[in-house]
């Protein structure tokens, strides 16, 4: 024992206990405390009775001897921690050298067991850089799970163990399979064993037993659980193909044969699969359908998702069926009736992009008016898919190309349809009408209000523009997307359920519903006029060298001497109270145009009064 030490304990300062642990934690030792981590003892003072340790955060840190005894845990020289203390580059070069070893290692100092979490603590940052060791770590797993002695789990929570005995990684999976009860469980066995293949060494006794397996569990829930089934049967296929002297059976279940009994739902059920296996599946088409396979092809472009449409695409231009699909497209593009994923599939950058393309005619003004019908349609959609609404926004090229030889008369009226649907948000619906006005400048009249003759040129009127105050312009917006959201499909439902009560003729409320549905209408198309010709303004820098939009008016009344104010504002601002009208009323018109100490004649009750301008200022939002 250290002398000090022993001096200490006989003079009655130290207990033996806390001799041996204090023998334990000689100068130089390396340490970790459960709440400032990793340390090193500077040395021992006795004449305080205590310890100097230099914590990584806290250097020249002072602690007690009976609270060092009991805190502090000591490490061996060749712990993780302290060799990282030693050199941290010659641990990140053992690392590198050898990933299964340096794990292993790590391990055998924590019982065989630890966590990723707590793995990653130890190397980073003092070893690694985050970036390094997730990068190392990447690679590391692999090595680790080809070695065999190694339990990887999929939670970061979850022990990493090393085992004494490899174990083979393909008779796992082969036991896995055994043991599953649900078919997802199968299902993620027989992944596992496809990509293991190489490593079963005979196939004809390993992998037979399973397959019968699967095709007894395959024919067994076959009407409950269709999509996981016809997962299963994708994945033996391709065992049967990658193995070796493996054969399914003659009287075997097969993909045509699934597809055949569940056409009615073919869409549906394609859409349940791994998109992994759609390629395959798809490619089961012809043996399926015979010469009508192509049809159902078309379906699953006009119903399906984005995966189904991209596939059912490729699959059909491989057959030399490529006029068939741009047919089939064009006439849903013309009927309005072509779905988000196919306008997605079709006006992808890449797709457009490829010079030997044939759907590149199908690039018109009119695409433009099919996507908005599909976005207004897929609204009302809880799951509807996003992609086409973000390709529009973030696909700078796409106007340009939709636009590219266009006559002017179909472009304004996508434009116009642009302008009154309620499926964008009102700052990227500018963006995309200034990517109209790029190709078509003259069509920028059309967001002001305006047009251009096209047969003589000049400007003419085609509605007075209104200018409304930013306000005012959302609470209609708002009350516009309210129609558009929730009273019309609220008028529709209602309109079904009372017609299902049936004798139209004498069902008051069908007639009640009808008649709302007519009121909602008439308001729609108020609402959407007049957002089309609103422009909206906060009144900055009126011209206060007249009366104008956006001024403060001080008059008086010439015969009583009284002095009344007036707040000029937007065409839907009014609040009496406050003194604000609307520029289009008659006391605003009469006041507009005239200076300070001009004499105007304002309508009232009785006639006109004349007034006095007092004063013109810029009006200030209280």
């Amino acid at each position: 024992m250290n002398p000090e030490i022993q001096k200490a304990v006989e003079a009655g300062k130290l207990s033996e206990v806390t001799a041996a642990a204090l023998e334990q934690l000689s100068e130089g030792t390396c340490i970790v405390h459960k709440s400032w981590g990793f340390g090193k003892i500077a040395k021992h003072d006795f004449d305080f009775n205590q310890i100097v340790i230099n914590f990584t955060a806290k250097p020249g840190h002072a602690m007690q001897f009976q609270y060092a005894a009991e805190s502090l845990k000591p490490l061996a020289p060749n712990h993780i921690l302290a060799r990282i203390a030693e050199g941290a580059d010659k641990v990140r070069a053992e690392a590198s050298a050898d990933p299964v070893k340096f794990t292993a290692g790590i391990l055998a100092q924590n019982n065989n067991r630890i966590t990723q979490d707590e793995f990653t603590k130890l190397l980073v940052p003092a070893a690694f850089k985050e970036i390094e060791f997730k990068k190392w770590w990447d690679d590391t797993k692999k090595l680790l799970k080809k070695d065999g002695h190694f339990s990887l789990p999929t939670k970061k929570t979850d022990p990493i163990l090393y085992r004494s005995e490899a174990v083979s990684h393909s008779e796992q999976h082969l036991a896995a399979f055994q043991q599953a009860r649900q078919v997802k469980d199968q299902i993620s066995a027989l992944e596992k064993i496809l990509r293991s293949l190489d490593e079963i060494a005979d196939h004809p006794a390993q992998i037979q037993p399973v397959l019968s397996d699967l095709e007894e569990s395959a024919r067994r829930n076959l009407k409950l659980r269709t999509a996981e089934c016809l997962t299963l049967i994708s994945l033996r296929d391709e065992i049967v193909e990658r193995g070796k002297n493996l054969q399914a059976g003659t009287d075997a279940l097969t993909l045509p044969a699934i597809l055949l009994e569940e056409q009615r739902n073919l869409t549906a059920l394609l859409e349940e699969i791994p998109a992994a296996k759609v390629k395959r599946a798809l490619g089961a088409l012809q043996e399926a359908f015979g010469e009508d396979w192509s049809a159902k092809a078309l379906i699953l472009i006009e119903r399906g998702s984005s995966r189904l449409v991209a596939e059912s695409a490729r699959l059909l231009q491989e057959h030399q069926r490529t006029e068939d699909l741009r047919a089939a497209l064009d006439r849903a593009i013309r009927n309005h009736s072509i779905s988000s994923a196919a306008l997605t599939w079709l006006c992808d950058k890449k797709e457009r992009s490829r010079k030997d393309s044939a759907f590149r005619n199908l690039l018109h003004p009119r695409v433009m008016s099919a996507m908005l019908s599909a976005l207004e349609r897929d609204q009302f959609n809880e799951n509807r898919d996003r992609k086409l609404h973000d390709l529009i926004i973030n696909d700078m090229e796409l106007m340009p190309d939709l636009l590219s030889g266009a006559e002017l008369e179909e472009v304004r009226e996508a434009m116009r349809k642009l302008l009154l649907t309620p499926v964008f948000e009102d700052l990227n619906k500018r963006s995309l009408l200034g990517r109209f006005v790029r190709v078509f400048p003259e069509l920028e009249a059309l967001i002001s209000g305006e047009r251009t003759d096209s047969s003589s040129g000049e400007r003419e009127e085609k509605q007075e523009g209104l200018i409304v105050s930013w306000e005012s312009l959302q609470k209609r917006q708002e009350e516009y997307e309210e129609l558009i959201n929730k009273k019309i499909p609220e008028n529709s439902r209602d309109i079904n359920e009372a017609a299902s009560h049936g004798d139209l003729k004498e069902n008051a409320e069908f007639k009640a519903a009808k008649e709302m549905q007519r009121m909602l209408g008439r308001r729609r198309s108020d609402l959407e006029r007049e957002i089309m010709i609103a422009r909206g303004t906060d009144f900055a820098n009126p011209d206060t060298a007249q009366v104008s939009i956006g001024t403060t008016v001080t008059v008086r009344d010439t015969a009583s001497e009284q002095s009344e104010t007036f707040h000029i504002l937007g065409a839907w601002d009014s609040d009496l109270e406050k003194g604000i009208i609307s520029y289009k009323t008659a006391v605003a018109q009469a006041l507009i145009g005239h200076k300070i100490g001009a004499s105007v004649a304002l309508a009232s009750e009785t006639g006109e009064r004349p007034v006095e301008i007092l004063s013109i200022d810029a009006w200030h939002k209280n």
